[in-house]
Order: structure tokens, then sequence, then C-alpha cells
């Protein structure tokens, strides 16, 4: 069940795909990753989907990373008499407090915080940015605006404001629940939506304390202003287009998703590139050429994974959605411009001891031609070491520890592999390692594997031995 590609694929499960016969043609198809959307469904939902990927994996004998989506607050109108009102650009609109059903001239807003950071001459979008208004002034219970892009406004309808860092919390009392209900069943990855500043990640790890990894969803303005101490705590990041493309211009997207990868990289973390990236896929059985070249220069940028939404969640094309990703990225990865730009960027090693011996890994399965470079992990971290160099050997890690595994399952390049029982010591190591990459078929007799540990074992990132054995 080895994948012939390095960079990730997280499918989104819902009405398209919850069935125990679609979830395993999407594994089947590709995906390494399950993300449970939770602005959608009921926890009975979840549950049974959750399930049905934990029966799945131990059906392939694969670590399979479940990864859930918490909603965020959502910023809405309220109610629209009638259900819908047209706004005509150039003319006067107000956002107040008052709980009366709105027309084309008001609406009611029923978010305090929201008249508490605007200010004048700021944006305020409604649906994505259909509609976009200029603020002209403020008060506790009043927002001022005029219309500069017209269009229909209807109950319910988002709100952003791209220019603004709202006094809010990214964890609602809905996220709360659903945090507790998640972190219950034994999800592997928790996506924090709304992320606006490095406290909101701290917050979230204080309540997980350990028992799954976080993601920060960059999905506002303010967040990138505050990149290096969002990355600093999180364990991975995902570039989330939708939201960032509705609060900023269309062109600043493209530059902002290649920094914040690099970023990441730089770090050793993971990076997810989500949002429409097969959105024709939907409804139709193939994408645009546009959209695989979009998917191809997330692969070429260096991120860890790709990730489809809708596509796989609700649209007519689920199993193909996927199976399209997989052949994107594995011919991505073979273009040889894709090697030249990974080793193009590749970080240079911190004055550390295990940096210095996973770089060594990387330049020595590359002068041998190994077969592959063997991780031995208790926490994850040699095995994210190894893949932010990128290296041109394939990646076999070794961890005691399943939900170690289910994690690496998003990590560029890493198949991880759970061994019954801990090395007694490296001797004993190196057996299980030459054993497992004949088993996992990644090496035949004879050939090189250059091999990484840290002595003594369970000690986190205190990689300092590298051996090169032959299989």
């Amino acid at each position: 069940m080895r994948r012939r590609r390095s960079t990730k694929i997280v499918a989104t499960l819902g009405p398209a795909s919850s069935t125990a016969e679609q979830i395993r043609a999407l594994f089947l198809a590709g995906a390494d990753v399950f993300r449970l959307n939770f602005s959608h469904g009921t926890h009975e939902d979840h549950r049974e989907r959750f399930e049905i990927i934990r029966a799945l994996e131990r059906e392939v004998h694969r670590p399979i990373a479940i990864l859930m989506d918490l909603q965020g607050p959502k910023l809405r109108l309220g109610r629209i008499e009638g259900g819908r009102a047209e706004l005509v650009k150039g003319k006067r609109f107000t956002l107040d407090r008052d709980k009366a059903a709105g027309d084309a001239t008001r609406a009611p807003l029923p978010h305090k915080e929201i008249f508490r950071a605007a200010h004048k001459d700021g944006a305020l979008l409604i649906d994505d940015g259909k509609v976009r208004l200029r603020i002209i002034s403020t008060s506790e219970d009043k927002i001022e605006t005029e219309v500069e892009i017209g269009g229909t406004i209807s109950d319910r309808k988002g709100v952003n404001l791209p220019d603004v860092t709202l006094p809010l919390s990214a964890l609602t009392t809905k996220d709360r629940k659903d945090l507790d209900y998640g972190l219950s069943l034994g999800v592997d990855w928790v996506a924090l939506s709304f992320v606006q500043r490095a406290s909101d990640i701290a917050e979230l790890k204080k309540i997980v304390a350990g028992r799954a990894a976080v993601c920060a969803k960059m999905e506002k303005p303010a967040a990138i202003e505050h990149l290096e101490e969002i990355i600093h705590l999180t364990d991975a990041l995902m570039v989330a287009r939708g939201d960032l493309g509705v609060e900023l211009p269309p062109e600043d997207v493209p530059p902002l998703q290649k920094r914040m990868i690099k970023a990441a990289r730089h770090a050793g973390k993971p990076a997810i590139v989500a949002t429409q990236m097969l959105d024709s896929m939907v409804h139709a059985p193939t994408p645009t050429r546009a959209e695989a070249s979009d998917v191809a220069t997330a692969v070429y940028d260096g991120a860890d994974a790709v990730m489809l939404s809708a596509e796989s969640a609700s649209g007519d094309f689920p199993v193909e959605s996927v199976a399209m990703m997989d052949r994107i990225a594995y011919r991505a990865e073979q273009d040889p411009l894709y090697r030249r730009l990974m080793d193009a960027a590749r970080e240079e090693p911190e004055a550390t001891t295990a940096d210095a011996i996973i770089a060594a890994a990387r330049q020595s399965a590359h002068t041998l031609s190994a077969a592959a470079i063997v991780t031995y992990t208790n926490t994850g971290s040699t095995a994210l070491r190894a893949a932010r160099e990128r290296p041109d050997s394939p990646l076999l890690c070794l961890t005691p520890k399943l939900a170690t595994a289910r994690r690496l399952a998003l990590a560029w390049g890493v198949h991880a592999v759970v061994i019954p029982e801990d090395a007694h010591n490296f001797a004993d190591m190196v057996q299980k390692a030459v054993r497992l990459a004949h088993s996992e078929n990644f090496a035949t007799k004879g050939q090189k594997l250059v091999i990484t540990a840290g002595v003594p074992f369970g000690t986190p990132g205190a990689t300092n031995i590298l051996r090169v054995a032959f299989a």
C-alpha cells in the first residue's frame, strides 16, 4: 500500500462519501488523510465516518490520519424581509443591532464585536465579497456604509471585515463541544478556523493537551501579519484560500501561498493547500486545465499535502477527484524541474546534532543511491526533519506508536510503519529497518539503506546516529 508520490492528499468526507464502500474507494484512489468538517453534519455522522476509517485502517494495515476541522466563529447578517434585498451601488446602507428584518436600506448584524472593531473607510464584505460596502461612520450600535459593489443580499449571508482584527476567540461554544467530542473519538489532527493571532493556537493547544496535533487555518489577513509566531506554535499550517481570497485581492493569494509553504517548510511543519483545487469536478468528471495547473503549482511549491473539499464531500465524482489529484501530483513530481526546485529551496540545517545527522542522511542517500532513508521515531520529530529535507530517496519511518504514525500520514513523503514493540538497542532497530524495508517494498536484497535514530531511544529530538546498512 505504498504511495507512488510524496505529496499527500486530504479528502473531506460528506454526503457523497459516507459509506464504508465510498471511503474505502477514496483511500484506494489515493486519500492519505480524511477530513471531518464540523461545520456540517451531526456528531453521530462524524462518529460513523470515524469508525469506518478505523475499520478500514485495520483492513489495509496502514495508518490513516483523521483531521477534524472546527467551524470557528461565523459572522452573518440577520433576517431580511422577504428573504432578500437588492443593494444599489452608491446608495447608503446601514448595519445595526436592531433585530427587525432588514431591507434595501438596512440590515441587522447580531455581532457586537464588529461594531467595536469597524472603522471609517474600512471595507465590509457580504456573501463572499459579492457585495462590498465602504464604512462611512461607526458607533456602538450602528455602522453607516456606502455600497461600492451592489448585488443581492439574503438571510444569514456571511460577513467579512478584511482589514480588521476582531476581538473574537477562534473557539466558539459550538467549537468547544465539537472539540471535546472529536478528542473523545481519538482524532489525530485538529484544524482551527478563523485564526487571527498566535494566542488562538495557544488556547487550542492548552485544551488539546497533546491528545492530537494542531493545524492553523490561514484564512484571515490578520493571521499573515503574525505568520512566524503562529508557525512557531502550531504543528501544521493550512493555506485556506477560500476566505483568504475573499478578504484579499485575488492577485495577492498566490504569492502568499508560496510564502506560507516556504515558512512552514523552514520550520519543518506540514503545509496543506486547500480550497477549490478541483472545484469543477464537483459536477464534472474532469477538471479544467487551470485547476490541474493549480494542483501542480502547490506540488512544485513543495506543499506537504493538497486538499479536496466539496469535490469529495458532496460532489458527483468524489473518487475520480482523488484519483485525478493523485495523477497530477505524481506527474509533477516526475518532472526533473520538481527535483531541482526541491533542492534549490532546501533549508540549511540548524546548528543541532539532529539537523546535522538528517542533512548527512539526505546527502549520503543521494551519493549512495540508497533505496530508502529509514528513520526511527517516537514523537515524529525525526521523520519531520527528514521530510523537511525533501530527499530524492523514499522515507520509511518506524515508530512504536500508532498515534505518531497516523499524524505522519500528513507529512511529505513519509511512509510510517508501526512496529509491534520498541527496539531494544540500535542493532535491533537496524534489523527491524532491514526487515521492514523488504516487507514494505522499499528495498531488495543487497541495496543500501541509510538509517537514523536517536540514542537513548524515546528521547524526543535526540537524533544522533547515522548508519548505512545493506538490505
